[in-house]
């Protein structure tokens, strides 16, 4: 071949390699598995606008935000159930939005209070309610019995009645089944011991008069206080309850204790026998 042909192939083969050096700084020559290679992939897939970073954070974040704003400056009082709920709930759920969760909740059992009293096995029957809803609820639940239960032993039950009542309507009005519990009182009618003493059906529970004048004996009470729900909501006393209530007067008479009064609760409200002047 010619000088001069050597000469014009050197020349196109030279800008071919330079050609190709061209690409390869554009486009590495890895391989293909390599992390560089999966990396300038992604970055030419990404779109031109609405990057992650332009994006900026989930729009329920926002959301979260604005809401705890409102119930800084003004409470509670003129927030929505489904909004106050949602407030307790940011906690169980960190990652996602509650609005629907929220009124779902609201939607099945009506109303704030009666999602907090819920048991945890219906509360998970939600889509969207798992362990982490069910426990926070009743976190909720248990925090504010504390409270309440709190300011009803402070003060004696003689000028303390509507925090007593307050406290055992928040601690079983709700109740699915009848609860029998007992507050017993010492000579300063102030509360010294708060038990369960039985639990039953939905419209019946078993009451052992000897076990409650003998746990009054044991914890050194002067007088006790009778609660029972009724699960029906209505807080009528039925002849039963009567009749029971007499039977434990008189099993606590000879030992000098009286009982106070007889508390009925029911998610309609409340009723009490010595208002009733049933003792």
């Amino acid at each position: 071949m010619p000088s001069s042909d050597r000469s014009v192939t050197k020349s196109r083969s030279a800008a071919a390699r330079k050609a190709r050096g061209s690409d390869e700084a554009t486009f590495p020559t890895s391989d293909p598995a390599s992390d560089e290679f999966r990396i300038d992939r992604q970055s030419a897939e990404l779109p031109a606008q609405g990057t992650l970073l332009e994006e900026g954070a989930p729009l329920f974040l926002g959301h979260r935000e604005r809401l705890r704003n409102r119930f800084d400056r003004g409470g509670g009082d003129a927030m929505p159930d489904y909004e106050l709920l949602e407030l307790v709930l940011f906690r169980a759920i960190r990652r996602r939005d509650m609005k629907d969760l929220a009124k779902r909740l609201i939607a099945r059992f009506g109303s704030f209070a009666e999602v907090i009293n819920a048991p945890a096995e219906r509360i998970k029957e939600v889509k969207g309610a798992g362990d982490a809803v069910a426990i926070e609820l009743k976190l909720m639940r248990e925090v504010a019995l504390r409270l309440q239960r709190a300011e009803a032993v402070q003060r004696p039950v003689v000028s303390s009645t509507a925090q007593v009542i307050e406290y055992v309507r928040a601690a079983q009005a709700y109740e699915s089944r009848e609860v029998f519990r007992v507050l017993f009182l010492d000579k300063r009618n102030k509360i010294i011991a708060d038990e369960v003493q039985g639990k039953g059906t939905v419209d019946h529970t078993p009451v052992y008069v000897r076990e409650v004048v003998k746990r009054a004996l044991e914890v050194g009470a002067t007088a006790i206080i009778l609660v029972h729900n009724h699960p029906s909501g209505d807080p009528t006393p039925s002849r039963a309850d009567i009749d029971m209530t007499k039977f434990i007067v008189e099993a606590a008479r000879p030992f000098s204790i009286q009982v106070h009064d007889h508390i009925i609760v029911g998610r309609e409200g409340h009723s009490s026998f010595r208002a009733l002047r049933l003792l």
